[in-house]
């Protein structure tokens, strides 16, 4: 539940504040195994984002992330893309569960109708990859500039 509330409303993973950095950009932290390490690559993420007071503790107690590694993506834009979730068939007047999906299921595709979302997913558009001390750096000059 928490998952689908700050995905949709673009709300930071730890304080459920609104995410947007001071340049109206979004962090979105994904670990460093998931291959993202140009803008050019397509991201979809199940990772809420974290807003930049955040974005540090997220890294060091992500389990995930302090085992592989963190990538840092400020994105400019994250429309939703879809769900990921259990997908259901009907047969001989029964209706059984299947197998969770593997790969999202977009908006508007017809198997969307049997399908019972766990996860919303984003796709990361316009963004640029940078370091933690990079992002530990944007945050101390955003906590400064609102004078805390």
């Amino acid at each position: 539940m928490r998952q689908r509330e700050t995905m949709r409303g673009l709300l930071c993973q730890w304080c459920k504040q609104p995410a947007r950095s001071p340049t109206g950009r979004l962090v979105f932290l994904e670990s460093a195994r998931a291959d993202v390490a140009t803008a050019s690559a397509t991201v979809r993420t199940t990772q809420p984002p974290v807003c930049l007071r955040h974005a540090s503790k997220a890294v060091e107690r992500c389990s995930g992330l302090v085992k592989h590694g963190a990538v840092v993506l400020l994105a400019q834009s994250a429309p939703l893309y879809g769900v990921l979730g259990t997908r259901y068939e009907y047969v001989d007047g029964v209706i059984r569960a299947q197998e969770p999906v593997d790969e999202p299921i977009p908006y508007g595709h017809h198997a969307l109708d049997w399908i019972l979302a766990s996860q919303l997913v984003r796709t990361l558009r316009a963004f640029t990859v940078i370091d933690l001390a990079d992002l530990n750096d944007l945050a101390a000059s955003a906590l400064a500039a609102q004078g805390e």
